[in-house]
């Protein structure tokens, strides 16, 4: 279809019984969206010989006005700045061969009332205290800890997924962005049975075990990101001007309570000599550098999501203001990426390898032209006339021109 993917849009270029007001009750309407996208996944896009990962990332989509449900500012990564709009955290599950993505679980984040923070009792003012630990403190357990409510919702959707996935897929790792670099999203992925795979600040405190005989002495050498021994280096690569050193070792972070698997990547610039850094890490002892770089990688594959849904399904120019209908429209964009996906399997495996969702559409486009046109004729053309029509025109438009026999 052309144009924008709201209501309207779809009641136009929808078949038979496919008026608006059927997709205005479709969007009205609830729906177990979870359900059929995990449906949908398994007998159509599931590959049994292959190992998957769960992705987890936010989207921000823009929105005006005020009475659209949930409607705030959100800070976007895109324009690296707060919008007004809708945001919503998406759980994916990623295909650690084929690099394929597929959502399966939506949830809309609802900033709470300004009415409940300004009400909220406020911490008594302390005044500044000497240097030093305080007479009389203890050490902090820090296997126990509070969840954010941001945390506490990701939880909830990680056990719902979990539950419903239940023994048909061996999930081992939480992929999720260095927004979630800390301890308490660790524990929390460790109490849903899966490793956490994220990035760290690059000014983070790590030190090595210690190595003398003294058994009170937890925390050994601090590391220098920068100076770090060959001993650890695990391999190296070139990337244009840029020399990269990838090195591994297990450290401790005195903010987690566990130790951690850390892979640091040095990059130096050959000419200026300029140099930056990458820490990620994993709660995953067993993990080899290029595997837990590969894991973090394929986070990005959710991106390529976010920008389809956007771009081809909807997610950006949906006008419904209802919870239902927002739910609904949200989910059937997320819900067309992995329908989409399937599709093109087909035409790349059959036609051209390139075939993108833009060819996708000019063909679907093309054939509904001609769908209209024949109910104009006074009789249908030949097999071979109408073939040549459909290739004509639903390659108007295509960057990848496709012919069907």
């Amino acid at each position: 279809m052309t144009g924008r993917v709201t209501m309207l849009g779809i009641s136009r270029w929808t078949g038979k019984g496919g008026s608006y007001r059927t997709i205005q009750r479709f969007c009205h309407s609830p729906k177990n969206w979870p359900t059929l996208m995990w449906v949908f996944f398994h007998s159509h896009c599931f590959n049994r010989d292959e190992s998957y990962a769960i992705a987890g990332d936010e989207v921000v989509t823009t929105k005006s006005g005020k009475h659209t449900y949930g409607v705030d500012w959100f800070f976007s990564s895109l324009t690296n700045a707060p919008v007004k709009g809708l945001s919503f955290f998406v759980l994916s599950l990623v295909g650690l061969e084929k690099r394929e993505s597929y959502p399966l679980r939506i949830e809309q984040i609802i900033k709470p009332s300004v009415e409940s923070n300004v009400n909220s009792t406020l911490p008594p003012m302390v005044g500044k205290r000497k240097r030093g630990r305080p007479k009389g403190s203890k050490n902090k357990d820090k296997s126990q800890y509070t969840l954010s409510s941001e945390l506490f919702r990701i939880k909830g959707m990680l056990s719902a997924l979990l539950s419903m996935i239940g023994d048909t897929i061996a999930l081992k790792y939480l992929l999720l962005d260095g927004k979630f670099g800390h301890h308490n999203a660790a524990q929390m992925a460790l109490q849903m049975g899966l490793h956490l795979v994220s990035k760290l600040r690059h000014d983070s405190a790590l030190y090595l075990p210690s190595q003398g005989g003294n058994t009170k002495c937890k925390y050994g050498l601090k590391i220098s990101p920068r100076k770090l021994s060959d001993t650890f280096l695990q391999f190296r690569s070139m990337q244009g001007d840029w020399n990269l050193q990838c090195y591994q070792l297990r450290v401790l972070h005195k903010e987690f309570s566990v130790p951690i698997n850390v892979v640091i990547i040095l990059k130096t610039h050959q000419k200026t000599r300029e140099q930056g850094h990458v820490i990620l890490f994993s709660t995953d002892l067993t993990l080899n550098a290029k595997k837990l770089v590969e894991l973090y990688s394929l986070r990005f594959q959710i991106e390529f999501n976010f920008r389809d849904a956007k771009q081809f399904w909807g997610l950006e120019d949906f006008m419904n203001v209802s919870q239902i209908a927002v739910t609904n429209m949200v989910n059937l964009a997320f819900f067309m990426v992995n329908f989409s996906q399937k599709i093109l399997q087909r035409f790349r495996r059959d036609c051209v390898n390139d075939f993108s969702l833009l060819d996708l559409k000019a063909f679907y486009r093309g054939f509904r032209y001609v769908d209209e046109l024949i109910k104009l004729l006074p009789q249908k053309p030949e097999p071979i006339l109408m073939s040549r029509i459909v290739n004509r025109l639903g390659n108007i438009g295509a960057i990848h021109p496709i012919s069907f026999g």
